[in-house]
């Protein structure tokens, strides 16, 4: 596990503060109610979730975040699947590449704060369901293949630590970054702090965290988030060749690298 350390949920818009009533409320020594756990995302051995679609294609896999209606925002049981599908490629040995993207207009528009999910009845069960945006970008950062974010429009909040949790990053010409929690009085969660300072250096990143600055895919390139810009309609098979190429690497050297790599990520944003 990396020792990445921050704190505080990323989100999108103000949190609504009384739980809705729809939802199901787990009671102390209770499980989590069934289609909420990790456990259940993974069962029969078939990797079907609910708010993904995984294709797999040779060496190659693309992961689309499937909640377009609401511009793949991330509630509990988005980022269950998450975490899910990353870790259900720890025994594949036949996919050296993942590609992560989103479907429709945006990559992801954040943490869905109305999205629902278990509500529980006391403090350290909803401290543990809280991590559940952490536990997510753990999984994708620590998963052996190498994975590519194929950015199309929104990457804000959770959706922007997802995408700088993943080895690269390629970006559609109208791309774009956001940290908008400072607006609603909170810091980011999820290990996003230490992944985009290492990123964009710390001036940068206090520009966008506590600036809240929106920045476009030209000056995402220049600041090295993005390693490369495409237009929209080429995103997908730029993605591809570029999955490809690192595919035909070797698989063993090319795993002990990234995680020399991330290691050395670690050790530099440890205090």
């Amino acid at each position: 596990m990396s020792p990445l350390d921050s704190d505080k949920r990323a989100s999108v818009r103000q949190p609504n503060r009384q739980s809705p009533p729809h939802l199901p409320v787990v009671r102390q020594g209770q499980k989590l109610p069934r289609c909420r756990t990790i456990e259940n995302a993974m069962s029969a051995g078939n990797h079907q979730f609910d708010n993904l679609k995984l294709a797999k294609d040779g060496h190659v896999a693309v992961v689309t975040f499937n909640r377009p209606h609401k511009a793949n925002a991330l509630d509990h049981a988005h980022l269950v699947d998450i975490e899910a599908v990353a870790l259900s490629f720890r025994d594949d040995a036949d996919t050296r590449v993942v590609i992560f993207t989103g479907e429709g207009k945006h990559f992801s528009s954040g943490a869905d704060l109305d999205g629902g999910g278990p509500v529980a009845a006391n403090l350290l069960q909803r401290r543990r369901l809280a991590r559940i945006g952490e536990r997510a970008t753990l999984a994708v950062y620590d998963m052996d293949q190498i994975t590519i974010a194929a950015w199309n429009g929104a990457a804000m909040g959770g959706g922007a630590v997802l995408a700088t949790a993943m080895d690269l990053r390629i970006g559609s010409d109208d791309c774009f970054m956001q940290y908008p929690e400072i607006d609603i009085g909170v810091n980011l969660m999820w290990k996003g702090l230490p992944l985009i300072a290492h990123i964009a250096g710390p001036s940068r990143t206090k520009r966008l965290v506590i600036g809240g600055e929106r920045i476009h895919a030209r000056e995402l390139l220049r600041w090295g988030v993005l390693d490369a810009l495409v237009a929209r309609a080429d995103l997908m098979a730029t993605a591809r060749e570029w999955a490809n190429r690192y595919a035909g690497k070797s698989p063993i050297a090319a795993q002990m690298i990234k995680r020399s790599v991330n290691a050395l990520v670690s050790a530099s944003t440890t205090p």
